[in-house]
């Protein structure tokens, strides 16, 4: 198989060829989310980054074995149930299941598989004995800790050096530590914190040891690209480097790290301290899934991302084009064995970059409102709604669309007042309709006029 795709890797600073150890089976694992409370848009990024990606691989390779975890063990769940007075798998269960609802709503696909730390403690467990049998990890005082200078290579993936290694880390200064920049691969639970048995007492996993003892336990001890939010290269995914690699007697842990970039609010980092923080859910409540799918697309992944209050609006304005072309072509049957364009391809062979890509897509839409020669439709047909799978988009009808979702109907009174409108128009009565208009309007259903006659969509 030739290689097409290059891919940006976070360790050596460039981009490469992608080649996976197997192409009969390409590992990906990403981090998933702490299930504590509702995901925010900084949430979603990631998450449709990395859909965007497996859609693309299994274009490419026969198999693509996509794992995202779900981090169920943590001080912040911890003080959320404590808070409720119930048990974690009440807080952890409700937000997991949320964070599900608010994915699939933006067109997210399931991963392959999803594991949760709670269903792996034997396997961390594990991991951690076989550090400190190799001399890479210690306990204390009912800690088990790893020993950051036992490992050479410690600070590659984010280039810096011992002293802002220990800065960035905000480690805590401990008594039982060797040295300050030591990270808790174990800890101790008091009575009323959850805790489950091991070799150095009763305790609970530190957030790092989680993933990479879930990824060795369902891809092996090297993944083909380990993948997350720019925020995880330090500490979380230095720290997985580190353990793992002593874990695995040298072997790499991936061959490929990738991570996006993070999503601002009007041109402020965001944060619960300012109270711009953007429920995914409440987000929903502005627009469809897929014109935040659209807006989380428009800026290349690795790059900055800005939210502001106009980008929903002008996605939705984007998918009323898109979906306004495929309505011309209704009456015609797509094309069969038809190729992507070649831009299309070469936008996300080229580190997936998908604003090339939505651009070349929007070129199919005004080639599809221009076209006239039946066999030319039947194949931009096929491009458009093959390049809207490979980024998750054109996944309705376009009826569905305009009508404002698959399941929307239209309100009470709109259809006769629509049917009002039409015979305005052919009686050439442009007052009467234009009234009309305006009545659908308020009613929350825009109208516009065509060549084809008259169309609406939910607003």
């Amino acid at each position: 198989m030739s290689v097409r795709m290059q891919l940006y890797n976070t360790l050596t600073g460039s981009k490469a060829p992608f080649t996976p150890q197997d192409a009969a089976r390409v590992t990906v694992y990403v981090c998933g989310p702490t299930v504590y409370s509702y995901a925010h848009i900084g949430n979603a990024r990631p998450a449709v980054v990395f859909d965007v990606l497996t859609r693309w691989l299994r274009r490419q390779y026969p198999q693509v074995v996509y794992v995202r975890n779900i981090t169920d063990i943590d001080d912040k769940i911890n003080a959320a149930a404590a808070k409720e007075g119930v048990d974690i798998r009440v807080i952890t269960d409700r937000y997991a299941a949320a964070y599900h609802e608010d994915l699939a709503a933006l067109g997210v696909a399931r991963p392959d598989l999803e594991p949760r730390v709670t269903e792996h403690l034997p396997q961390i467990i594990d991991m951690v004995q076989r550090l400190i049998a190799s001399g890479h990890a210690y306990a204390a005082e009912g800690h088990v800790l790893f020993h950051t200078r036992s490992y050479a290579d410690y600070g590659a993936l984010s280039r810096r050096d011992e002293e802002s290694l220990q800065a960035g880390a905000r480690v805590e200064i401990a008594p039982y530590k060797k040295d300050a920049g030591d990270f808790v691969l174990w800890k101790p639970s008091s009575a009323e914190q959850p805790g489950w048995d091991s070799p150095w007492g009763r305790g609970r996993p530190g957030w790092h040891i989680e993933c990479s003892a879930m990824a060795e336990a369902l891809l092996g001890e090297t993944l083909d690209i380990h993948g997350g939010g720019h925020d995880l290269v330090f500490p979380h995914h230095e720290n997985e480097i580190a353990q793992s690699t002593c874990a695995h007697g040298g072997a790499p842990f991936a061959r490929y790290w990738v991570h996006n970039g993070f999503v601002n609010v009007n041109a402020e980092k965001m944060s619960k301290s300012i109270g711009n923080v953007l429920l995914v859910r409440e987000l929903l409540k502005q627009g469809p899934g897929e014109a935040i799918r659209l807006v989380l697309m428009t800026a290349h992944y690795r790059q900055p991302l800005d939210w502001t209050d106009d980008v929903i609006p002008e996605a939705n304005k984007k998918l009323d084009r898109l979906y306004g072309a495929l309505r011309t072509l209704a009456d015609v049957e797509a094309a069969r064995d038809i190729a992507l364009p070649d831009a299309f391809s070469a936008a996300l062979d080229d580190d997936l970059n998908t604003p090339q890509a939505l651009a070349v897509l929007f070129e199919l839409a005004r080639d599809a409102n221009k076209a006239t020669a039946l066999a030319e439709k039947a194949r931009l047909k096929a491009q458009l709604l093959s390049a809207g799978a490979a980024l998750g988009l054109l996944q309705m009808t376009p009826e569905q669309w305009f009508a404002g979702g698959e399941d929307e109907a239209l309100p009470d009174g709109a259809e006769a007042l629509l049917a009002q409108r039409v015979t305005a128009r052919a009686a050439k009565d442009w007052a009467g309709s234009d009234r009309l208009r305006d009545e659908l309007k308020a009613l929350g259903v825009a109208v516009e006029d065509s060549k084809d006659g008259q169309r609406w969509r939910r607003t």
